[in-house]
């Protein structure tokens, strides 16, 4: 396995003032509230209770950062698309959100994650575009890949990657069985500056 640099919680942001210094080079993961972005970030980090899994979509509310070595960063966005909270919740992590992805000088790139079985739903897209008008890299994560058979993981692997911005990166994942663990570590360093 890619051997990937130790991750610690360093702090969680619910105002911009409370980001860590915009220094380095950061990793965002993004995606929708049950899309398994907890288990995603935990697998790629080896680490089983870094970010919180939940059996209730939409509990990461605020945006939590890892450490790794030196000066590099994990960023864990809240979750979007998920019906259950107050319109005002969804506007401050509207505003927030924008204000973190188009402020951030330290953000390398973004890792969206999408349930393979329902890939590429309009908030997908929208972060898509959004990373693409912004000029940061993207790498989709199909997550749980193992719920699909080869032949319907081969095709939404094709479709979702022929949807891609040109330069975006896509890949088949399962934080269950390990599958594409080393490929997501590898993309993900390589755009904090070290793949």
């Amino acid at each position: 396995m890619a051997r990937f640099p130790p991750a610690q919680f360093l702090t969680s942001a619910w105002q911009p003032h409370q980001f860590p210094p915009d220094t380095g080079a950061e990793v965002a993961f993004a995606g929708r509230s049950n899309a398994g972005k907890s288990s995603a970030l935990n697998a790629i980090t080896g680490r089983r209770d870094l970010a919180r899994t939940s059996k209730t979509p939409g509990r990461t509310q605020l945006i939590n950062f890892f450490g790794l070595d030196g000066d590099r960063r994990l960023a864990d966005l809240p979750g979007y698309g998920y019906a259950k909270v107050p319109e005002q919740m969804k506007r401050h992590w509207q505003a927030l959100l924008t204000r973190y992805v188009e402020a951030r000088e330290s953000l390398a790139g973004l890792v969206i994650v999408m349930d393979a079985r329902r890939p590429m739903t309009d908030f997908d897209v929208q972060m898509l575009e959004w990373a693409h008008a912004n000029g940061l890299p993207a790498h989709v994560l199909l997550t749980k890949a193992d719920k699909l058979n080869r032949s319907e993981a081969t095709t939404t692997f094709r479709k979702v990657t022929a949807a891609l911005p040109e330069g975006d990166t896509a890949q088949l994942f399962s934080a269950v069985t390990k599958a594409g663990v080393d490929e997501a570590r590898a993309r993900v360093l390589q755009m904090l500056g070290s793949g």
